[in-house]
């Protein structure tokens, strides 16, 4: 299998090689894999054993060490900077400055994904997948722009974000929720409760609840217990299946289940880490349980750095700053595959449109040592902020913190990050010649900007590119 099959298209945002890999290998087959992908939410990457954290975040994690110890791991693996922007790329494999998706929205103008987008659900069903979506979405919240309106056979979740589980704590008179605070206005008849969704292909979304912070908290089993039964059911069938996961944890506000709440001794954070661990471990367990482990290709990912906010501050490791950010706090993320089985096949990707993804087949079976990308360039929201080739960093503008105020900088700030973790030493005066091939990363990426424009924020459908024969076809109508 090859990027051309749909499943590895989030494997766009893959930088350079791992400083280590460790990796298994089986026999070829022919038939069509099965992929499972679980996006952790705001995992940073100091929090996870096989990082360095585990343990010393006061909570193991063995469940997800193991799925690192079957596969691979990478070491430096990169995300857009924002939860929408992370998901949107893992969806198209495009960098979300061409889809209008560069940034959380806010409410207002349509949001998310325009339908003209082509979803690595919607390559794998013309290929004959089943698939599922259950947790955030972060895509778009009207009903055409629902999962189930992008290629996936049914969703449970929401459709915009978890911090919105803290609306209804702020009319609560006794709020166990002492940093929320109480009795601060919010007013559902105006701004309503988050909806969570129950969705099927051909149907209306269909809500059947509110988040609120007990919900909040009781999400990541709902999402696992669907997601079990969805493997289960498509295991017997025999169809093939892309099963995307994408769990709460650790979005703020970071409070556990009621049956992980004291588990570790060692507060909120680490039972929370604990949770994480163990549904991981439910999902692997369908997955061993229903003698399809062999031909099953299981991510985990984060979709951006840890939280920054207090007092649900995550860990990035050895890296400084937060996301929202170009810091490496902010980009560099775990991930880890595990592909028991070498499957031919792929998904024709569209010819429409720029394509980001690049293909990592060798890599990943390890004919090769090093990544197939070199750099790319990094925006928050709309700010391209940073260039990153190899092991060194470009920064433009300079924001360390996601409350920070971006700084444009007069001369570009070059880090080596081998030598610098912390990115506090600029060497641009030794090593000036490394902005060669950053700026050649950059022409290119402008150049493609410019031949295929970028999809505004806010854009309604239908939409039809100015590219596209029917769009330049448009623009020539009188209005």
């Amino acid at each position: 299998m090859n990027h051309k099959q749909a499943g590895l298209l989030f494997l766009s945002l893959c930088s350079a090689a791992p400083l280590r890999a460790e990796q298994t290998r089986r026999p070829a087959t022919e038939t069509k894999p099965n992929i499972v992908l679980v996006l952790a939410d705001n995992v940073g990457y100091g929090e996870l054993g096989v990082y360095g954290g585990g343990i010393l975040r006061g909570a193991p994690t063995p469940r997800i060490d193991r799925l690192a110890g079957e596969g691979m791991r990478l070491l430096n693996f990169n995300v857009e900077a924002q939860c929408t922007p992370s998901r949107s790329a893992l969806m198209t494999g495009r960098f979300s400055i061409r889809s209008g998706t560069y940034q959380v929205p806010r409410g207002g103008a349509p949001e998310g994904l325009t339908q003209w987008e082509i979803t690595i659900a919607e390559l794998l069903s013309a290929r004959g997948y089943a698939t599922g979506a259950w947790g955030k979405w972060h895509l778009g919240s009207t009903e055409d722009r629902l999962p189930t309106h992008q290629g996936f056979d049914e969703w449970y979740g929401i459709p915009r974000s978890y911090t919105e589980a803290l609306w209804p704590a702020l009319n609560e008179t006794n709020s166990a929720w002492p940093s929320v605070g109480s009795k601060q206005g919010w007013n559902a008849d105006l701004v309503p409760p988050e909806p969570i969704y129950e969705a099927r292909k051909g149907e209306n979304a269909r809500p059947v609840a509110q988040l609120d912070l007990e919900r909040h908290r009781r999400m990541d089993a709902e999402i696992t217990s669907r997601a079990v039964g969805f493997i289960k059911r498509q295991a017997s069938s025999g169809k093939p299946f892309f099963a995307y996961v994408a769990l709460r944890l650790l979005h703020l506000p970071t409070v556990p289940n009621p049956e992980f709440t004291g588990k570790t001794g060692n507060g909120d954070w680490a039972d929370c880490l604990s949770e994480l661990d163990h549904r991981t471990g439910q999902i692997l367990d369908a997955i061993r349980e229903a003698g399809i482990e062999d031909n099953t290709l299981v991510i985990f990912a984060s979709d951006n750095g840890p939280e920054a906010t207090h007092p649900w501050e995550g860990d990035s490791g050895p890296w400084r700053g937060t996301y929202f950010t170009a810091m490496e706090a902010s980009l560099r993320a775990p991930f880890m595959i595990r592909w028991p089985g070498r499957v031919v096949g792929g998904a024709e990707i569209p010819k429409d449109r720029p394509i980001d993804g690049v293909d990592q087949l060798d890599f990943f079976l390890g004919k090769q040592v090093n990544s197939n990308r070199e750099g790319f360039p990094a925006y928050v929201a709309d700010r391209l902020s940073a260039v990153k080739w190899r092991n060194w960093k470009m920064h433009l503008i300079q924001q360390d913190h996601m409350y920070d105020a971006p700084q444009r900088l007069p001369l570009p700030r070059i880090i080596n990050l081998l030598t610098d973790l912390k990115e506090e030493r600029d060497v641009h005066l030794q090593n000036s010649w490394v902005t060669y091939p950053m700026m050649k990363i950059l022409r290119e990426y402008e150049a493609s900007l410019e031949t295929y424009p970028p999809i505004k924020v806010g854009t309604p459908d239908p939409y039809l590119p100015p590219t596209s024969a029917a769009g330049r076809d448009r623009r020539l109508r009188p209005e």
